[in-house]
This record gives structure tokens, sequence and C-alpha cells, in this order.
């Protein structure tokens, strides 16, 4: 039976850092969701859903966010003004240092480890199931490559999306990924599961995402082994590689019990090894326009890692949802936030960074260095054409968006019309002062066009394209009431006006309202002005990436960035499948294909000698 979803229909097993065996736990109820338990399940494993009801799935599949919604806009600016205000009250993670301090160990198979690293996932269902269900195969096989599935799988941050709770990470992340591997590989090592934080993992304070991903012993999301007891971890993996996950908290600084956990681990680090940093968010590449940003990983490379004699060969982060990879003459920087968010263009990245920006005002920073943009997915041609959708994207992703736009502009209009003709009292207690909307519309451009958060350097561009916004609005507003000064129903009993410019006028002006923002964010986006905005107000669902790196035995890091063009939007139950099978499969095969030929960075060299 073939089952389509296009809307939502309302919204595993013990394991440890060695590669060792655990005791199997099969049995897990699928509808096992905020109190509502199913009957018990068969000792063999859990029902298997037949078809895409949330009753059989134990989760809502989600719509992708739809940035621009009023509500969304407003929730999340005050999400993230509070976190900002008040995140020191609200930071766990000194709390933290009464938990575990475990730095875990993978060792592989025969001294060789396959993981896999995937970053901004948690949006809508088709997208983000599209990745799942990718990472959950046995193996993917790739312009001839045949590539296993990870045996540790890292997630990079922002796990789920607007804001962290736990009904959003249960449908937008827990779910999709328990049905992409609901239960641990028959005959094979159980993979094991890492979550480094993000900013919207964040926005509670990480109450919701310790409790997922940090929490019990025995804790697991499908078929993945939740091991780590804290947001930021260390992991030895085979072949003197390291992998240290750092969480900085909006980019703030790091806590002393998280640098205490890191000192003690980095005490296992031997001269010439090999590190892979995994930060929240790609500060190399947002230093460029805040020499400050990347502080806080550059301490931490000069004071914890610099010290052991290793090398810190990559560098890799989500947070912009795009792939990209810098090189330079001692490491590798990887940006690779396609797993299941809306797209970022790349067309306004630097073609080259210096890192540490010599700008900074940190007088102990290392030494700056260049590094050179290789590679990045979409292209910078792909991303202009992609933007130019945004005349059809915004008015029917975000409908909401241009109801808001279609009441602000009705009020103006009745205003305007107001203040050139007469009407009678009645009329004129509904009356907006002409002034206070212009006001409303100037001041909503110029906070859209975001000038608090740019650099003194790049403010005064941005108030300059927020005020001609603005004057474009208002223009539109004077066109439209022109317009209705032409029209006979003007003079008709009130409130038939008013009933006739809610029902007729708003729609229309709504719309035209929205194209006059589309043409204003591709003209912005000239003038690296309001980028991301032009993207989320799309939600371009396309065009994912994640990374599939293999150690080999002789300490060989090869780094795989694998691209899916397009997702799949049909999936088809598979109630007849193995345990860990996926419960849905696409109704057309998900193609993948290597971004870029893969990136291949040399092990420890042999002539090391380890230190006693």
């Amino acid at each position: 039976m073939v089952g389509r979803y296009r809307a939502p229909v309302s919204g595993d097993t013990p394991g440890s850092g060695q590669a060792t065996s655990y005791p199997p736990s099969r049995v897990q109820s699928v509808t096992e969701h905020r109190g509502v338990h199913a009957a018990p399940a068969e000792p063999v494993g859990p029902r298997r859903p037949t078809s895409l009801d949330p009753r059989q799935l134990g989760f809502k599949p989600q719509r992708p966010v739809g940035w621009l919604a009023p509500l969304l806009l407003l929730s999340t600016g005050l999400r993230t003004l509070l976190a900002i205000l008040f995140g020191a009250y609200l930071d766990k993670r000194e709390l933290q240092n009464a938990l575990d301090a475990e730095v875990f160990t993978q060792p592989g198979t025969d001294g060789e480890l396959w993981f896999d690293y995937v970053a901004d996932l948690g949006d809508g269902f088709h997208a983000t199931y599209s990745v799942a269900y990718l990472l959950a195969q046995p193996s993917l096989e790739v312009e001839g490559r045949v590539l296993p599935r990870g045996r540790v799988l890292l997630m990079g941050g922002d796990q789920v999306y607007p804001v962290a709770d736990g009904d959003s990470y249960e449908n937008r992340t827990k779910g999709p990924y328990r049905a992409a591997l609901p239960e641990p590989p028959v005959g094979g090592p159980q993979p094991a599961l890492f979550a480094l934080p993000g900013n919207h993992d964040w926005y509670d304070g990480l109450t919701a995402f310790l409790r997922l991903f940090a929490r019990r012993k025995d804790g697991h999301i499908g078929g993945w082994r939740t091991l780590q007891r804290r947001s930021y971890f260390a992991v030895q993996l085979p072949a003197g590689w390291w992998l240290f996950a750092i969480d900085e908290q909006f980019g703030a600084y790091l806590d002393d019990p998280q640098l205490v956990y890191f000192e003690n681990a980095a005490r296992g680090v031997q001269p010439g090894d090999r590190i892979m940093l995994m930060t929240p968010s790609p500060t190399w590449v947002k230093a460029a326009q805040n020499p400050d940003a990347y502080d806080a990983v550059d301490y931490f490379i000069r004071t914890i890692l610099a010290p052991t004699g290793a090398e810190v060969r990559l560098l890799v982060s989500g947070d912009l949802h795009h792939y990209a990879r810098y090189t330079g003459s001692d490491r590798e920087l990887f940006t690779c936030g396609g797993g299941g968010a809306y797209l970022l263009g790349t067309q306004h990245l630097p073609a080259r960074l210096t890192v540490p920006p010599e700008e900074t005002l940190t007088r102990s920073a290392s030494p700056s260095l260049d590094y050179d943009l290789v590679t990045r997915y979409p292209t910078p041609a792909q991303s202009w054409r992609l933007g130019w959708g945004v005349f059809h994207r915004i008015p029917r992703r975000n409908p909401g968006f241009a109801t808001m736009l279609g009441i602000i502009h009705t009020l103006t209009m009745l205003a305007m019309a107001g203040a050139v003709s007469r009407g009678g009292d009645i009329q004129r207690l509904f009356s907006i002062p002409l002034v206070f909307m212009l006001v409303v519309i100037m001041l909503g451009a110029v906070l859209f066009a975001q000038p608090p958060g740019a650099s003194a350097e790049r403010r005064p561009k941005h108030w300059l394209l927020g005020v001609l916004h603005g004057f474009a609005q208002i223009g539109l507003a004077w066109a439209g009431t022109s317009v209705w000064l032409q029209l006979d129903v003007r003079d008709w009993p009130w409130p038939w006006p008013l009933v006739v410019a809610a029902i007729g006028y708003a729609p229309i002006i709504g719309l035209a309202a929205t194209q006059v923002v589309a043409a204003y964010l591709l003209l912005a986006a000239v003038f690296d002005v309001n980028v991301n905005e032009l993207f989320a107000g799309q939600g371009i669902e396309d065009a994912k990436s994640f990374l599939r790196l293999h150690i080999a035995a002789d300490g060989t890091l090869t780094v795989h960035p694998i691209g899916v063009d397009r997702i799949s939007r049909d999936w088809i139950p598979e109630p007849d499948g193995g345990p860990d099978t996926p419960w849905l499969r696409p109704a057309q095969p998900l193609r993948t294909h290597l971004i870029e030929p893969p990136i291949v960075i040399p092990g420890p060299s042999p002539s090391t000698e380890p230190v006693p």
C-alpha cells in the first residue's frame, strides 16, 4: 500500500563507549508518546506501521518551519532575546559538573572506523527523514564507492527547530530517526550517537536536549545508542585520532567545568596525534564580519589542545545550511549543515579567510593563517537561481506573513483614505492615525534589515536598505489607496467599505506586499544583507548534505561529502520489513553523489614516538 504524506495529521538498546556487546532490549512501543501506551509489543520487536498515521508511527510528521510566520517570528524573537539576556542564569553547563565526566572510546574494528556527521536536522519530515534514511542504510554506493554505515553518528547542532521542547524533539528528530533505524542492526554492533547542541537546542537552557541525549544510561534513539552525559564530549578514535566537541552557549564562552573536563581528556592525547574539533557554529566564517566570533575556539585550541603536541587537522560545524570547505596549510575547515533545515545559499562566502582575524582584540591569539575556499554546495550560480524563487515561495510557504502584510496595508489604506476624504463619526472611530501606520511600516522595514546586529562598518548599509524597503512599502500603500479612492465602494454606507476592504482589498494588497518584500530581499542579498531571510522565507528542502568519514588502520582519515540534490516527498510503508530496517522507504530511490572528491588527511607520522 502506497502512503503519501503531504501535511501533518493534527504533530533501543544499551551499549557503551567501548566496542563491546550489550544486553539486548528489543521491545519498544512505537505509540508510546506523552502518556499514551499501546498494548505490549510482540517479544520479537515492535509492531511496524502499515501507514503514515501518526498513531502508528508514534509521532506527528511535521511541515517545514515557516520562518516568516508572524507568531513564530514573535515567539522566536522573544525566546532569542530572553536566551541572550538571561542565558547566563539558564546555563546548565555549570550544573553538568555533577554528571559523569567519561571520556569515550570508539576503537572500531581491526583499527578502522566508519562514522557519520550530520547537523541542522530537526525541521520538516521529508528532508529530515530523507537524510536519516540514508544514514541508516547498511551501506551507500556513491559514484562506484561502497561506503558502510557509520559505527558512530555525530549530530553537530540544531537537532530541532524552531525551539527546543519535548514534543518538538519527538516529532522532528527522535521520531524520524527511530523510523529510519528502529532497532540495532541484527548481527552487528550497535552504532553510537553523540550530539552537540546548537543555538536552537539552547533556547530552553538545554533542558530538553539533556533529557533526550544525556539523561539515561540506557538512552537510545531507535537503533542508535546515546552515550554522552553532558552537552560536550571527547572520544578517542582509532589510529591516533581524537574527537573533541565543545559547547559554546551562543558563542559566549567556555565554562570552567567544561575546560576541566577537556583538560583531563587531553591528558590521554599523545604528541603527533590528530584531532577533529566539532563546534556548534563555523566561527571561522562568521569571524570575517565579527572578529570576536572565533575567540572561544582559538582559546580552546591554544590552551587545551596545543600543549598536548597533537595536531588539530580539521574543524567541523553546521549552523549554516550548506556545505563549504576551506583549506589551509595546517587544517581543513568544514561547514556541513545540510541535515534537514532550509537551504542557505553560498554566493556570499568569502573566497579567503584569515583565521584568527587580525582584527581580534585577543592579545594572545594564535598566529593568523589564510584558508582558501575550495568547494561549496550549492554553487553560487545555483544559489542565485534558487534565490529568484522567493517571489512564489514566500507567499506559498508563509501565508500568515502575507495575511499580516495585508492587514497592515489595509489599515494604512483606510488611514490614508480618511486623511483625504470625510467620513461620519462612526467611521472616525475606526480610523487609524496615518502617522502611526507610517511609523509602523518604516520601523518594521528597518528592523527587518537587522541593523542592530550588524558590525559598525556594515550598519549604514543595513539602515539604508531598511529605509528604502520602508519607502517601497509606503509607496505601495499610496498606490493601493489611489486605486481605492477611484472605487464607488468608499461611498457605501458604513461599515460596508470596511467589509469590502477586509474581504477584497486585504488579500490582493497582502500578496502585492510580499512581492515587494521578495524584491527587497533579492536586492539586499546583492549587498550581503538579509541573505539568511532570503532563503529562510523560501524554505527550500532540497540540496541536503552530510559527511561519511573513514579512519584506516594506518591513521589516514578520508572524508566523503555526500550531497542529495532532491529529497523524497512520497513514502511507502514497509510493514513486513526486518526489525532493523526503515519503517518507510522512498517511492523513488534517493540519489546521492559526492559533492567533491574524497578529502584525504594523513594520519600520525610513523616516526612519531608516543610519550610513555
